[in-house]
């Protein structure tokens, strides 16, 4: 068998995609220990309360038409400051988590959010999102030099624990 560069750098990416799989896969464990433990507390209480806890729903990238599943938590972080730790799928069996700060707005019937963070160059540099919390609805768009699209998420029902 011929030594070709082109086979070597396949199996390369191969090898990092799997690297990466693993240690986006550590991370994953604890997002999915918190989410059961928000929807426990919900379930308990049969409510949520404010904007913080948990969240699902979708992804949509306008620029690809790639979509999935998506959950997140939020977080207080001070006065007008959020965490939001995002969880998603991403050609329905890649999975990854990131976390953003976000900055809400609260008026008497919605808040509004804004904010910013850099995913790192492979997940596509800075983004920048803003969206809206009406109710038990959760709007947001998303932009980076590579791409934008939106989240739908609404409030999961009672006992909607990991899948």
């Amino acid at each position: 068998m011929a030594f070709r560069p082109a086979n070597l750098m396949k199996r390369v990416w191969l090898l990092c995609l799997l690297a990466l799989l693993g240690v986006v896969g550590t991370g994953c464990s604890s997002f999915h220990r918190d989410w059961n433990v928000a929807i426990k507390a919900s379930s308990a209480s049969n409510s949520f309360s404010g904007i913080e806890g948990p969240w699902e729903g979708r992804w949509h990238s306008d620029a690809s038409g790639h979509s999935g599943r998506l959950r997140c938590l939020l977080q207080p972080t001070g006065s007008t400051g959020y965490e939001a730790r995002f969880h998603a799928t991403y050609l329905r069996w890649l999975t990854f988590g990131y976390t953003v700060p976000i900055e809400v707005s609260r008026a008497p019937d919605q808040s509004t959010f804004q904010g910013s963070a850099n995913l790192g160059s492979l997940a596509g540099g800075v983004y920048t999102y803003e969206g809206r919390i009406v109710g038990t609805n959760f709007s947001s768009t998303y932009r980076s030099s590579a791409d934008h699209g939106t989240f739908e998420l609404t409030r999961p029902l009672p006992g909607s624990r990991r899948r």
